[in-house]
Protein backbone atom coordinates (compact mmCIF):
# COMPACT_ATOMS: atom_id res chain seq x y z
CA UNK A 1 0.00 0.00 0.00
CA UNK A 2 1.31 3.42 -0.86
CA UNK A 3 0.59 6.71 0.81
CA UNK A 4 -0.71 9.57 -1.28
CA UNK A 5 0.53 13.04 -0.29
CA UNK A 6 -1.04 16.10 -1.94
CA UNK A 7 2.19 17.76 -3.03
CA UNK A 8 0.99 19.45 -6.18
CA UNK A 9 -1.64 21.78 -4.64
CA UNK A 10 0.80 22.93 -1.95
CA UNK A 11 3.48 23.63 -4.54
CA UNK A 12 0.98 25.46 -6.73
CA UNK A 13 -0.15 27.60 -3.78
CA UNK A 14 3.44 28.48 -2.89
CA UNK A 15 4.25 29.37 -6.49
CA UNK A 16 1.13 31.56 -6.72
CA UNK A 17 2.17 33.37 -3.52
CA UNK A 18 5.70 33.81 -4.86
CA UNK A 19 4.34 35.13 -8.17
CA UNK A 20 2.03 37.52 -6.29
CA UNK A 21 4.95 38.78 -4.19
CA UNK A 22 7.09 39.38 -7.28
CA UNK A 23 4.17 41.10 -9.00
CA UNK A 24 3.61 43.32 -5.94
CA UNK A 25 7.30 44.24 -5.88
CA UNK A 26 7.34 45.09 -9.60
CA UNK A 27 4.14 47.13 -9.22
CA UNK A 28 5.59 49.02 -6.25
CA UNK A 29 8.81 49.70 -8.16
CA UNK A 30 6.90 50.91 -11.24
CA UNK A 31 4.77 53.26 -9.10
CA UNK A 32 7.89 54.66 -7.42
CA UNK A 33 9.55 55.27 -10.78
CA UNK A 34 6.43 57.00 -12.13
CA UNK A 35 6.29 59.14 -8.97
CA UNK A 36 9.97 60.04 -9.28
CA UNK A 37 9.47 60.95 -12.94
CA UNK A 38 6.46 63.14 -12.08
CA UNK A 39 8.41 64.94 -9.36
CA UNK A 40 11.34 65.48 -11.72
CA UNK A 41 8.96 67.01 -14.23
CA UNK A 42 7.53 69.34 -11.54
CA UNK A 43 11.03 70.34 -10.45
CA UNK A 44 11.94 71.00 -14.09
CA UNK A 45 9.04 73.45 -14.25
CA UNK A 46 10.48 75.20 -11.19
CA UNK A 47 13.84 75.41 -12.96
CA UNK A 48 12.14 77.44 -15.68
CA UNK A 49 11.01 80.15 -13.25
CA UNK A 50 13.00 83.33 -12.76
CA UNK A 51 14.79 84.37 -9.57
CA UNK A 52 11.95 86.47 -8.18
CA UNK A 53 9.35 83.76 -8.61
CA UNK A 54 11.63 81.24 -6.91
CA UNK A 55 12.14 83.71 -4.06
CA UNK A 56 8.37 83.96 -3.65
CA UNK A 57 8.28 80.20 -3.16
CA UNK A 58 11.21 80.39 -0.76
CA UNK A 59 13.93 78.68 -2.79
CA UNK A 60 16.90 79.83 -4.83
CA UNK A 61 18.42 78.79 -8.13
CA UNK A 62 21.17 76.90 -6.28
CA UNK A 63 18.50 74.92 -4.40
CA UNK A 64 17.06 73.79 -7.73
CA UNK A 65 20.55 72.81 -8.93
CA UNK A 66 21.14 70.85 -5.71
CA UNK A 67 17.82 69.07 -6.14
CA UNK A 68 18.75 67.93 -9.64
CA UNK A 69 22.18 66.74 -8.53
CA UNK A 70 20.58 63.94 -6.50
CA UNK A 71 20.15 60.47 -8.04
CA UNK A 72 17.11 59.83 -10.22
CA UNK A 73 15.29 57.72 -7.67
CA UNK A 74 15.51 60.46 -5.03
CA UNK A 75 12.68 62.97 -4.90
CA UNK A 76 14.02 66.43 -5.87
CA UNK A 77 10.91 68.18 -4.55
CA UNK A 78 11.62 66.85 -1.04
CA UNK A 79 14.90 68.79 -0.91
CA UNK A 80 13.22 71.93 -2.25
CA UNK A 81 10.48 71.61 0.36
CA UNK A 82 13.03 71.22 3.17
CA UNK A 83 14.99 74.28 2.04
CA UNK A 84 11.84 76.43 1.76
CA UNK A 85 10.68 75.34 5.22
CA UNK A 86 14.12 76.07 6.71
CA UNK A 87 14.09 79.58 5.27
CA UNK A 88 10.56 80.27 6.51
CA UNK A 89 11.47 79.01 9.96
CA UNK A 90 14.64 81.13 10.08
CA UNK A 91 12.75 84.22 8.92
CA UNK A 92 10.12 83.69 11.61
CA UNK A 93 12.83 83.30 14.25
CA UNK A 94 14.55 86.48 13.07
CA UNK A 95 11.26 88.39 13.14
CA UNK A 96 10.59 87.24 16.69
CA UNK A 97 14.12 88.13 17.73
CA UNK A 98 13.86 91.63 16.25
CA UNK A 99 10.45 92.16 17.87
CA UNK A 100 11.77 91.01 21.26
CA UNK A 101 14.79 93.31 20.95
CA UNK A 102 12.58 96.24 19.98
CA UNK A 103 10.31 95.62 22.97
CA UNK A 104 13.26 95.57 25.33
CA UNK A 105 14.65 98.84 23.95
CA UNK A 106 11.41 100.77 23.60
CA UNK A 107 9.45 102.70 26.17
CA UNK A 108 6.68 100.96 28.07
CA UNK A 109 3.81 100.49 25.69
CA UNK A 110 0.44 102.10 26.20
CA UNK A 111 -2.08 99.42 25.47
CA UNK A 112 -5.25 101.50 25.11
CA UNK A 113 -5.81 104.72 23.21
CA UNK A 114 -3.91 106.73 20.67
CA UNK A 115 -0.33 107.75 21.32
CA UNK A 116 1.36 110.46 19.31
CA UNK A 117 4.86 109.82 18.05
CA UNK A 118 7.53 111.80 19.93
CA UNK A 119 8.68 115.01 18.23
CA UNK A 120 11.00 117.84 19.18
CA UNK A 121 8.37 120.50 18.38
CA UNK A 122 6.30 122.08 21.14
CA UNK A 123 2.65 121.13 21.28
CA UNK A 124 0.18 123.61 19.74
CA UNK A 125 -2.27 125.34 21.97
CA UNK A 126 -5.91 125.32 20.96
CA UNK A 127 -7.37 128.82 20.65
Amino acid sequence: MSAHYPVLPIAAGASVRAFAAVLAFVTYWAKQMARARRHRREAAMLAGLDRRMLADIGITRSDVRDAFSEPFWEDPTALLRERALERRWNRALQRDEVANRAERLSEPRVEAGFRRPPTDRPARQAV
